[in-house]
């Protein structure tokens, strides 16, 4: 019987620097209340000056290991998501490995925006089940502000900096692990959220860079449909392969990471459809007025705890083109 993959640990880290709405509203026409209306996003973290986003990695991943309560010189596996790497190449994860002392461990980065936590996750879970690995460090980093224009009002409120990391192991117990993964992408929406310029097919340039095109760039509309539409459809798929109504009781979560307050409302759509499973209002587990939506700490904490009391999650990331959810 092939194993399963555990959550044996978690960690993350915050940049110490705040932002606020209301400084937010000082640099763009915005305000405090537009923001928390559409978003829930009280403030945000900003990585310092020079600060990548290999340091928030390998802080996040330190916390996690010590929660597993293994040493980086045990790890067979490092894979990293991240959209905003320290170079090109090397993988960022490198970086990560040398400043744990994980010489054995395979390591990687991982592209997937929005959805690459799960997708990482996705791979080294695969790792374990294969064989492959008996453990693996899975890190969800960015330093956003490295590539937000803080001039565009309908990014720069919306993103922050920060670090998220889980360890895997495998295990033989039955009923307990990772169950499956749902991961979805629509290739044809890639220009609603994208940053143009600085890959191959537009190099940087004097034109690029007076044009502002090595920003985020985001149709928000398009984008908020696609989450509507592909989240609810991706939850009920997981829930049929995976749930069975005599399988679901109360202590059963199906736990979404959601970052705009439109979309609270497909908890209540699949509440509707699936009367026995709980649900809450996520943006109180997973926005606190501290932290803001680059903190992954709270998801994967909550998720931990929940396990490790017999209970079922669902984890959802993702709201650009990419969607991605893991049944735990």
């Amino acid at each position: 019987m092939a194993p399963r993959s555990i959550l044996a640990g978690v960690g993350a880290y915050l940049p110490e620097r705040v932002v606020t709405n209301d400084e937010m509203a000082a640099r763009v026409d915005t305000s405090d209340a537009w923001i928390r209306e559409r978003t829930g996003i009280q403030e945000r973290r900003i990585a310092a000056p020079g600060q990548p986003t290999s340091d928030l990695a390998i802080r996040a991943a330190e916390k996690a290991l010590a929660h597993a309560g293994i040493k980086g010189e045990d790890l067979d596996l490092i894979v990293l998501a991240t959209s905003t790497p320290d170079e090109t190449f090397p993988a960022t994860a490198v970086k990560v490995q040398a400043a744990l002392g994980a010489n054995k461990a395979a390591a990687f980065d991982v592209q997937a925006v929005c959805s690459g936590f799960v997708y990482a996750l996705a791979v080294a879970n695969n790792f374990i089940c294969m064989g492959q690995a008996k453990n693996a460090l899975v890190i969800g980093a960015d330093v956003m502000s490295s590539i937000i224009d803080y001039t565009d009002r309908t990014t720069c409120v919306l993103f922050g900096d920060g670090a998220g990391a889980a360890v895997l192991e495998a295990s033989d117990e039955p009923g307990f692990g990772i169950l499956d993964f749902e991961n979805y992408v629509d290739g044809t929406g890639g220009a609603s959220l994208c940053m143009p310029a600085g890959g191959s097919l537009r190099p940087a340039s004097h034109e690029t860079v007076d044009e502002r095109l090595h920003y985020v760039k985001q149709d928000g509309a398009a984008v908020f449909k696609f989450a509507v539409r592909n989240t609810e459809e991706a939850a009920r798929r997981i829930l049929e392969r995976n749930i069975r109504p005599g399988d679901i009781s109360g202590g059963t979560t199906v736990w979404f990471r959601i970052a705009r307050d439109g979309l609270v409302e497909l908890n209540a759509e699949v509440a509707e459809a699936e009367p026995e499973v709980r649900q809450f209002d996520p943006r109180s587990a997973l926005v606190a007025p501290e932290e803001g939506l680059a903190d992954l700490r709270k998801i994967l904490e909550g998720a931990h705890r929940h396990l490790r009391a017999g209970g079922w999650v669902l984890c959802e990331t993702g709201i650009g083109q990419h969607a991605a959810l893991a049944a735990l």
